[in-house]
């Protein structure tokens, strides 16, 4: 149900040696957002993905995903919560096709293994082609990886978080490469999932065109503070924020 809070971030801190990556950051997210953190290159914003995902622990601070302390667990353990995380390292295997990849992330999330027991062309094909068809690769089921556009390996990665059946999603740059159409295409996807699949979404994006045009809130993120948070319409307004990085942008 939208409205009730899914992500809340209290306090969070973390240094690399001198560098404050992230500064007392307050964040919260309600069930069935769309919404993305920008700022400059450096500002915080893949170490604040990496914190609230387990892939860097947390110097002080608590994140709460339902309301259940989260703080410093292991990845593996937040992705079984239903967190999930695209287009920061792909998970793709380029000389398989795309049925096959897709196949094996859904096998995975079922703890299911190719075995000689069960013929490995029955095992998870209703969810794998429904997925696709979600995504929009149905027609390229059957192409291996490698051959894909750039576009279609982002979606591909995209499908392959969505197999573990996850309820938040963190886009790290999903239409960084692509053509313009292809960014289109894509947010229109991120767009669909959300609305029709009432995934809650939080993404970082340069493309200022991508960010005004699809996220419904803003969090602009400035040597690890948050230094203005709203509408997109407020943020655009905000003095601090067109001196600091929307003026070099837009």
């Amino acid at each position: 149900m939208s409205g009730e809070a899914i992500l809340k971030v209290v306090r969070l801190n973390k240094s690399f040696g001198g560098l404050k990556a992230t500064n007392d950051v307050d964040y919260e997210m309600t069930t069935g957002e769309l919404s993305a953190i920008i700022g400059p290159n450096g500002a915080g914003k893949s170490t604040f993905f990496n914190l609230l995902t387990g892939y860097h622990k947390v110097d002080s601070g608590e994140v709460y995903y339902k309301g259940k302390d989260i703080t410093n667990w292991p990845p593996h353990k937040i992705a079984r919560l239903g967190i999930t995380r695209a287009f920061q390292i792909s998970n793709i295997y380029p000389a398989l096709t795309t049925y096959e990849n897709t196949r094996q992330a859904i096998l995975t999330e079922q703890n299911r293994t190719l075995n000689f027991f069960t013929p490995a062309e029955r095992l998870a094909k209703k969810e794998t082609l429904e997925l696709l068809e979600i995504t929009g690769l149905s027609q390229h089921a059957n192409m291996i990886v490698g051959n894909l556009s750039q576009g279609d390996k982002k979606r591909l990665e995209l499908t392959i978080a969505l197999g573990s059946k996850p309820q938040l999603v963190f886009l790290d740059e999903p239409t960084a490469g692509m053509s313009g159409e292809e960014t289109r295409e894509t947010m229109r996807l991120v767009q669909r999932l959300n609305q029709e699949m009432g995934l809650t979404i939080l993404f970082t994006e340069h493309d200022m065109s991508v960010v005004f045009g699809y996220a419904r809130r803003l969090t602009v993120l400035h040597q690890g503070t948050i230094i203005a948070e709203g509408t997109p319409e407020e943020v655009r307004a905000n003095e601090r924020a067109q001196k600091i990085y929307l003026g070099e942008e837009a």
